[in-house]
């Protein structure tokens, strides 16, 4: 008798794979600089910008572990060209965030910041899809320091860079500007579906002009 398959090859038969990605065994550690030290005392995570009251939102570590935890399935697609499928995720669903601090009528865009100024822009309606989380865990363990710990933001439908590690926060924005990736030449949107790699791919209406 062969070997049992795995979860992810399992879940590759049944939804395959996005244009120009392979299946990969395992999670690689990809990031741009060094992985950040997690001071508890000292983290705290932040929603401002066009908030429907004005204000600013903050919680500290211990208040926003105190949240309503959930589950997702769901795949992560670098731009890297490597996809990881059935993951499970567990963490604050970003939805979550968006009833607690509220954005102002007019707002289409968030940015999400990270640690050392890291930064991705997102639509309001990929940002509040339904598995869009804010993941602390995978596969029911923490999640480790090179991979995002304390927070990282999981975007299923679209490439991972956009679901920064170590988050720190969110700003509501009116208009759409790039973030630290798309200012160096990826997509603006990046749907791996339409494989939206790269900024000379834009068509109009994708983005802000570069």
């Amino acid at each position: 008798m062969g070997q049992p398959e795995s979860r992810e090859y399992r879940a590759a038969e049944e939804s395959g794979l996005p244009p120009g990605q392979r299946l990969q065994r395992g999670w690689p550690v990809t990031h741009y600089g060094p992985v950040p030290k997690f001071k508890p005392e000292r983290w705290e995570f932040r929603v401002f910008g066009a908030t429907a009251d004005g204000g600013k939102h903050c919680w500290s570590h211990e208040e926003f572990s105190a949240l309503p935890f959930s589950t997702v399935v769901a795949d992560l697609h670098c731009v890297t060209k490597f996809s990881m499928l059935g993951a499970e995720w567990g963490g604050v669903p970003a939805r979550t965030i968006v009833e607690l601090a509220p954005p102002a009528p007019n707002v289409t865009h968030v940015m999400v910041w990270a640690e050392y100024g890291y930064s991705a822009n997102l639509r309001l309606s990929d940002f509040v899809a339904e598995r869009t989380i804010f993941a602390t865990h995978k596969d029911a363990e923490l999640l480790t320091a090179e991979h995002g710990f304390p927070l990282r933001l999981v975007v299923p439908h679209l490439y991972a860079w956009k679901g920064p590690k170590w988050v720190r926060g969110v700003e509501y924005m009116i208009d759409d500007r790039r973030g630290f990736w798309e200012e160096r030449g990826y997509h603006n949107l990046g749907d791996p579906w339409r494989e939206q790699r790269y900024s000379y791919q834009e068509e109009p209406g994708d983005g802000p002009e570069l």
